[in-house]
């Protein structure tokens, strides 16, 4: 790089070959300013209005994962309050020209901005050093004094409440920068004194043209399946994917390959992977074994092979939600083919007991001390599984009816290489189709008393409903649980309290009665009444009968002897229950009083 010039491209590596060590790419494509910053447009956008209108805040906070560039953004936050050029000060994000304290800032030097490792200065000590600093103005000639603490979140809490009053209140010559990964370890009154500023994980489409750019200026070959694996593997962090295309550009000789960055990241061929994946769903466990046992040869880690598997379902999983998945072009051409035909093919049920099977194996593979023998194990039983059948055709086989008609869609070939002897030597793989979701049958409304009826309840459960309607849970509960109703007519009661109940229920009772029905009751209490049933009892004895009659129930009978140890939970709902019927005891028990 010339002297007294700082173009925005990197220069070209022929050019500082003979004079200096070999850099990394990481640290050699690293963005002096906003403008080769990526991925991080939102934040850039909102840093330049404030610069524009001026409106600068004193602290800054950067969070992120890993590589999406704190320490870089706080890099060039530093040079951009510093900016001075020959006309003077003005803070600014666009470095037209190399600034007068640029050159000093980018390599480290400047006097006036201090970049602290929280990581290894975690103690009191190194704040109150800081805030020594802040005491006295610049003496580098910059227009303000920049503080950048790298990993906040290490530091004491003592640490913290020494940086405290300095933070709030600073003179108006320092900026203070922080960047951390873990923000939730940040105290909130460092928090609320901070601009807080959430760096993004870059998206595979702009992470993909910033190598390939990196790669144009390198004058380095390379096939798009291979990147699409090393942006894959990146996970959204610019340095872990420049650190994955310099180790790719060694381990090919000068080239990325798909060969050596699957080698290199130990990962399957993915058509490979989909082959797997499709003899799994086929039922073809001989195919699976021995696709596996050649994936395993070539170098593939067993658990890997698994989380491939997981990755390839959930792939499937959202292009049959959201077809529109299938674009994204981190994909490679047979992840986005297949991927869209199997998402066709199979359903929901499928894919999710596909992605259950799959994460619970990815833990047995990793505990087993045989990876391999314990990968095979994990497919056998999802093999096995695809073949098992859906509740409604088990239903329909225990009950003698035909299974229920099936969806047209094109059937994956079932390949005579199994060898397994089980289920799927037998049947047909038809995959399931996900279920359609129509809108439910308005239910039958349940008759009601009215409002007015409510008014003067003339039977007991109009009393319950009443207490219902206006909505006082607290008499409801004791109407249904703790009263016996006796009997009821105009404007008098009579009820019995369940053992344990509170008496103080009749005096609430009674003034409810008066404020909704405009008059006074007139409420009895009787005792030795046990053999009138509570409302809650009369709806058990309601449930229980129904439960009866399921276990008569031949089919439940055929598939409690089909499934030896189950057991059949019966659910009614209240609304089956006409209100009507609780008003039955209370007829009964009149008739015995008469008698």
């Amino acid at each position: 790089m010339a002297d007294g010039m700082f173009p925005d491209d990197p220069p070209a590596p022929a050019a500082t070959a003979a004079k200096s060590p070999y850099l990394v790419l990481a640290r050699k494509y690293r963005p002096l300013s906003f403008a080769q910053l990526i991925g991080q447009d939102a934040m850039v956008q909102t840093l330049r209005n404030a610069f524009k209108s001026g409106r600068i805040h004193h602290a800054f906070i950067l969070t992120g994962v890993r590589g999406v560039g704190k320490t870089t953004t706080a890099r060039i936050l530093a040079r951009a309050f510093n900016y001075e050029d020959e006309t003077g000060r003005h803070p600014t994000l666009d470095f037209d020209k190399e600034g007068i304290h640029d050159r000093a800032i980018i390599e480290g030097r400047h006097i006036d901005v201090q970049e602290m490792d929280a990581a290894s200065n975690t103690g009191i000590d190194a704040i109150r050093e800081i805030n020594e600093m802040t005491r006295t103005p610049p003496m580098g000639g910059a227009p303000y004094k920049v503080f950048i603490i790298d990993e906040v979140h290490m530091l004491s809490n003592s640490a913290f409440n020494a940086l405290l009053k300095t933070l709030e209140e600073p003179p108006p010559y320092v900026k203070f920068i922080f960047a951390t990964t873990e923000i939730r370890k940040v105290p909130v009154t460092i928090l609320s004194r901070c601009m807080r500023f959430d760096l993004r994980r870059v998206p595979p489409e702009t992470m993909t043209a910033h190598l390939i750019d990196i790669l144009a200026r390198e004058n380095i070959g390379y096939e798009p399946e291979a990147l699409a694996m090393i942006v894959r593997a990146g996970e959204g962090s610019v340095r872990d994917n420049q650190s994955l295309l310099d180790q790719a550009i060694s381990h090919g000789d000068g080239k990325v390959t798909t060969a050596t960055v699957k080698a290199m990241l130990g990962l399957g061929d993915r058509a490979r992977t989909i082959d797997l994946f499709e003899a799994l769903m086929a039922g073809r466990i001989g195919d699976a074994l021995t696709n596996l046992r050649e994936l395993y040869d070539a170098g593939a880690d067993p658990q890997t092979i698994i989380a491939d598997l997981c990755d390839f379902t959930h792939l499937v999983t959202r292009i049959k939600v959201v077809p529109a998945a299938a674009d994204d072009v981190s994909l490679t051409p047979d992840e986005r083919t297949r991927g869209a035909q199997l998402a066709q093919k199979l359903g929901m049920r499928a894919l999710s007991r596909t992605w259950q099977i799959l994460f619970k194996g990815y833990d047995e593979v990793q505990q087993a001390g045989n990876a391999l023998q314990a990968a095979e194990m994990v497919l056998v039983r999802l093999a096995y599984a695809s073949d098992l059948p859906t509740p409604d055709e088990l239903i329909a086989k225990l009950g003698n009816l035909p299974p229920p008609t099936q969806p047209q869609s094109a059937p994956v070939a079932r390949g005579n290489g199994g060898g397994s002897g089980g289920p799927s030597a037998a049947r047909q793989y038809q995959p399931e189709v996900a279920p359609r979701f129509d809108a439910a049958p308005p239910q039958q409304a349940i008759p009601q008393s009215t409002p007015q009826a409510f008014a003067n309840p003339r039977t007991y459960a109009e009393l319950v409903a009443l207490a219902g309607e206006k909505r006082d849970v607290i008499v409801k509960i004791a109407l249904e649980q703790s009263l016996r109703p006796v009997s009821i007519g105009d404007g008098r009661l009579e009820v019995a309290l369940v053992e344990n109940a509170d008496p103080g229920i009749i005096q609430t009772l009674s003034a409810r009665l008066k404020r909704w029905t405009n008059r006074q009751w007139m409420i009895t209490l009787k005792t030795d009444v046990q053999h009138v049933p509570t409302m809650r009892e009369q709806r058990e004895e309601r449930q229980e009968a129904v439960r009866q009659e399921a276990h008569q129930d031949p089919l439940v009978q055929a598939i409690l002897e089909t499934f030896p140890g189950a057991t059949v939970r019966v659910t009614v709902k209240q609304e089956q229950i006409p209100i009507e019927a609780y008003a039955d005891a209370v007829r009964d028990s009149d008739e015995e009083d008469d008698e």
